[in-house]
């Protein structure tokens, strides 16, 4: 790899989703970027599925198998498993997960031994994977367990809106057993220096409350006086600007408002719906969505990894009519991240 020019991986996915299709769009629309050599883009995945993708975008590209850096309409593909079993579009399938952890497990690999400098992972579906044998609730338990990594927290971005999470993919009721001081300074710290890395030199960071009203002083619920808030003044207390709890039904606003470079969400829906709602959009006339912009990305990690922020979209696979806006933000984000990592090194 050289200085000038970043490699990043772009993971597959699950087959029977338009992960394949938001990739190979994106590679075309990146083109000229990959030509002037500001950064270089490798699939990793299976390359017969990406040419049943390829074939239903009437895309005329060559697979070039673990090989050199490609220039479109050459595709670099990395071969992490051969396909077994013909994989459908839109049809769930144990294949189809055993192909999409390969990819994964196969990048996490190239990127721990320095040969690509992020991974950018299509969607996965969580069924398809639990019927391949694989039992995580999504890719951020993947990424821990195969980097050997502990405490590690999602972020979701959208234009100005930046959102780290204390817990994800946990049930409801166990969130307040969850949000420990330990777990706390985790996500305060890996948010604070997340910003710093995004060239945010003194970020503010809200800390959204876990109940409503931050509490009302103990009225429903003390997990925001007794718990939040001692763990914000700690941060404060070593100069990092952190305000909070601020209850939730206010925190986004002002975080669009200005008031905040990040928010810490408590919990999976608090933070992913104030991302969802600005960056989701849908066609009124047919129901369908029509904008899906934003990035996910897994602090904590001894490597980076942006994805996108959202799902397979069976119900569209295999039509050519996905929209690849979040793949080319997600790019963007880890070409921030993997210049910044190189710039401190």
């Amino acid at each position: 790899m050289t200085e000038h020019r970043p490699v990043l991986g772009l993971t597959m996915g699950d087959p029977a989703g338009i992960g394949p299709e938001i990739i190979l769009k994106s590679l075309e629309l990146l083109r000229d970027r990959v030509a002037a050599g500001e950064l270089d883009l490798v699939v990793i995945g299976t390359a017969s599925c990406m040419a049943v993708s390829a074939r239903a975008l009437s895309l005329e590209v060559e697979l070039v198998i673990d090989g050199a850096p490609a220039l479109w309409p050459k595709v670099r593909v990395v071969e992490a498993a051969a396909a077994r079993e013909s994989v459908a579009p839109g049809k769930l399938s144990a294949e189809a997960g055993r192909l999409a952890f390969a990819a994964i497990e196969r990048a996490v690999q190239l990127a721990m031994a320095g040969e690509i400098d992020a991974i950018v992972t299509a969607p996965i579906n969580k069924e398809a994977l639990n019927a391949a044998g694989y039992a995580y609730a999504g890719h951020t338990e993947i990424l821990a367990e195969l980097t050997g990594s502990q405490g590690s927290c999602m972020l979701l971005a959208h234009d100005r809106l930046k959102v780290s999470h204390v817990t994800t993919h946990v049930a409801l009721a166990d969130v307040p057993k969850r949000i420990t001081p330990e777990r706390l300074r985790r996500v305060f710290a890996l948010t604070h220096q997340a910003m710093l890395d995004l060239g945010i030199e003194e970020p503010r960071i809200g800390v959204a409350a876990l109940n409503p009203h931050a509490g009302e002083s103990g009225l429903f619920g003390r997990e925001d006086t007794d718990v939040i808030l001692p763990v914000i003044e700690e941060f404060r207390a070593q100069g990092m600007n952190f305000e909070g709890p601020v209850p939730g039904d206010t925190v986004f606003v002002k975080a669009l408002g200005g008031q905040f470079d990040a928010v810490v969400a408590m919990y999976h829906d608090q933070g992913h719906v104030a991302v969802k709602t600005l960056g989701f959009a849908m066609d009124p006339a047919t129901g369908r969505m029509s904008a899906l912009s934003g990035v996910n990305v897994t602090l904590g990690l001894p490597i980076i990894r942006t994805s996108v922020d959202h799902g397979t979209a069976f119900d569209i696979a295999g039509r050519g009519i996905a929209n690849p806006q979040s793949m080319l933000e997600a790019i963007e984000f880890a070409l921030r991240l993997a210049s910044a990592r190189r710039a401190a090194s």
